[in-house]
């Protein structure tokens, strides 16, 4: 009586343990494709921004001729962001020079109102302050994302069933310390 008693109590305990690493292992699966999600949102978004720079650039060629500079350096940040697929990291530099370079291009505006009133100007000005908006959206859905994985990757004990499975923790889309001249308006001086 005894041994069946403890047989059937390791039993409940396998079944018990089984159905947990399942759901842990169910659950990692899920926040790890929800990752791939917003991730997949952040390249839609950027994808469209690329599109629109060379609109934009067309756009202030014609007022702005002689700022070549600028717009070679606008250029140059989008080719950059576009190849650069290392790692979440480095994609966000690239992605923050990127954004960088095109306070300088509206910056431009402010000297030339002719382009600042050219309505085409305008609406890839605003096309991309949208697209702007929604790159910043779905990077705290991902960011969001990234610390609910991570966490449960942390956590006792699904970390041990993460370990396990060879779940990897994730790297947030953000700034660096070295990034923060990013933050800070640009100035425009001729």
């Amino acid at each position: 009586m005894i041994i069946q008693i403890a047989l059937m109590f390791f039993i409940v305990i396998i079944i018990i343990s089984g159905t947990y690493i399942l759901a842990t292992y169910n659950k990692l699966i899920a926040l790890k494709n929800r990752v791939k999600e917003a991730w997949s949102d952040i390249e839609v978004q950027m994808q469209r921004r690329y599109d629109l720079i060379p609109n934009i650039v067309e756009t202030v060629k014609g007022y702005a001729a002689y700022e070549k500079t600028t717009l070679d350096a606008v250029i140059k940040a989008r080719s950059t962001a576009m190849v650069a697929t290392e790692n979440i990291t480095d994609k966000a530099k690239a992605e923050n020079a990127l954004s960088g370079t095109l306070k300088s291009l509206f910056a431009l505006s402010e000297n030339y109102p002719d382009l600042k009133a050219n309505e085409n100007f305008l609406e890839l000005q605003r096309e991309l302050t949208d697209t702007e908006n929604k790159i910043q959206a779905s990077r705290r859905f991902y960011n969001s994302n990234v610390i609910a994985m991570n966490t449960k990757l942390e956590i006792f004990p699904s970390n041990i069933i993460g370990t396990a499975f060879n779940f990897a923790k994730q790297d947030f889309f953000k700034l660096n310390e070295t990034e923060q001249a990013a933050k800070k308006p640009i100035k425009v001086s001729f």
